[in-house]
């Protein structure tokens, strides 16, 4: 419910992309928004009114001579309530109408008496697209502080290939989440490695752990909606990449190691919440192992590079934040890591508390002391961590 409490009008344009915009309404409904939509005549052509009134359980306003507003104003009274006017799908022709302050139907007339943010999802044909003359109109909207969602590339409706496709319903829904987040961390450069590494023992075996990658990929999520840039080393697993977040895939441990060292200088926070493997195999076999060879294989280990600390002591590097998972002792382990690393902030948790699954139960160590976390989805421990790690650096 990241957007409980939240008043989003979503204006709905004529184009085959409209029916995109009915699940949108729902998905929007699920987050907790109060969703009141709003259609061109041509979005009528599309969708009907009646199926955004039973997905919103409001009524769609398509006039702006509605008569159902006492002061048939509903240009005024719909916007005046909004926390968020989001247009979606949003075609070349509006955009264009929105650019040069028209007031020819109840949605543009919306848009330029509104006193809320305006976000817009373009949907229309790859050559509508790249015309000049749209691309004229986007620059103009972002210099008036519209915010542009997409587009996306991909096949169109019409059978071409190329950039124009709205944004899925669950991407612009991510980033209506985004927007409203507060921006603590804008114009940082944030480095984040997150879920476990796989040490290889032959072709087909190796050395790994339960790490889900859960937690990291949460906390790059909250650091991007926070305002940062976000680049995300990630191990093996099974997620998708956070929403607006660079993501860049490694196996083992010495491939996190090297993707780390060559960006860590240019980062401006480095938050380690990879389970890292202490050891590597060091005589990993070209051939799968057989049993009948006989007798066990022997397997020599190696230490792996500690990248936390290799990170941490870097002159003039980045606030460097550890992630400690113990099964005891959860405090003494902690703060030790943190002394002998020498990094300013630790977070750390009972594996038996969270190690893997969807909640977690965090603890923070600093120079301040201990900040017990409040236990509760990864998704909310991500952010109060985001929101202490600005502090901390003064970002707010």
């Amino acid at each position: 419910m990241e957007l409980s409490g939240k008043r989003i009008v979503l204006g709905v344009t004529g184009g085959i992309a409209a029916y995109k915009a009915a699940e949108l309404v729902r998905l929007l409904g699920k987050q907790g928004a109060e969703v009141q939509v709003a259609m061109t005549e041509g979005a009528t052509h599309f969708v009907t009114a009646t199926t955004f009134q039973a997905l919103s359980g409001r009524p769609v306003y398509l006039d702006q001579w509605d008569a159902r507003m006492p002061n048939a104003m509903a240009h005024i009274d719909l916007s005046r309530s909004a926390d968020l006017i989001l247009v979606a799908p949003a075609s070349a022709d509006f955009l264009a109408r929105v650019v040069h302050g028209l007031a020819d139907d109840l949605l543009a007339t919306m848009v330029l008496a509104r006193d809320c943010p305006l976000l817009v999802a373009p949907a229309m044909n790859r050559q509508m697209w790249e015309n000049p003359a749209t691309q004229r109109n986007i620059a103009q909207l972002q210099a008036d502080g519209v915010q542009i969602l997409g587009p996306a590339c991909g096949e169109q409706a019409c059978g071409e290939v190329g950039a124009g496709r709205m944004l899925e319903a669950e991407e612009i829904v991510e980033e209506a989440i985004a927007f409203f987040a507060p921006k603590v961390l804008t114009g940082k450069k944030v480095l984040i490695t997150a879920g476990p590494t796989f040490e290889a023992i032959d072709p087909v075996r190796g050395i790994t752990n339960l790490s889900s990658g859960r937690m990291g990929y949460a906390v790059a999520r909250a650091a991007r909606q926070a305002g940062a840039q976000v680049t995300l080393i990630s191990g093996p697993v099974g997620l998708a990449a956070p929403q607006g977040v660079d993501r860049v895939n490694v196996r083992s441990a010495l491939d996190m190691h090297a993707e780390v060292m060559v960006r860590a200088a240019a980062a401006d926070v480095f938050i380690g919440v990879a389970a890292v493997a202490d050891y590597r195999v060091a005589n990993a076999a070209d051939h799968k192992l057989k049993k009948d060879t006989g007798g066990i294989p022997p397997i020599e280990l190696v230490e792996n590079p500690d990248i936390l600390a290799e990170v941490a002591a870097m002159a003039g590097g980045p606030f460097c934040v550890g992630f400690a998972a113990e099964s005891r002792n959860l405090e003494e382990y902690a703060q030790s890591k943190r002394r002998k690393k020498n990094i300013p902030l630790i977070a750390g948790n009972l594996i038996q508390d969270g190690f893997g699954g969807d909640d977690n139960r965090l603890v923070l160590f600093d120079e301040a002391g201990v900040h017990p976390l409040t236990p509760a989805p990864k998704s909310v421990l991500a952010r109060q961590l985001i929101e202490h790690i600005a502090h901390l650096t003064g970002s707010h």
